[in-house]
């Protein structure tokens, strides 16, 4: 069962899924120094940048704009704390879609 068919039967599956999502934490591509941004874009400011070998928990994730990276081309941004976002494309979750709760 995916997360949004998960999401769509609301009740107590929804908080388990989004705690589930909260748990994990999932790693940064190897080589790469990621920029944290304040919103899901490459125009948005760069709050912090993550180091080689980072791995982020991911709280939510909303549709942004569309980057090309070492996992493929998309448009899902990462909630990784208040104000903070980084491309999925960056991020090794073992999905091309959404793996945690939409912001």
């Amino acid at each position: 069962m995916s997360v949004d068919q998960i999401q769509n039967t609301g009740g107590e599956d929804e908080g388990v899924v989004a705690a589930a999502a909260a748990r994990s934490s999932y790693p940064v591509a190897p080589g790469y120094r990621l920029n944290v941004r304040s919103g899901p874009g490459t125009t948005y400011s760069v709050v912090r940048v993550l180091s080689e070998g980072a791995r982020v928990s991911i709280s939510c994730q909303r549709p942004g704009e569309w980057v090309t990276g070492p996992y493929g081309t998309s448009n899902i941004w990462d909630n990784i704390g208040g104000g903070q976002y980084v491309s999925d494309t960056y991020i090794l979750t073992g999905s091309d879609g959404y793996v945690a709760p939409r912001c």
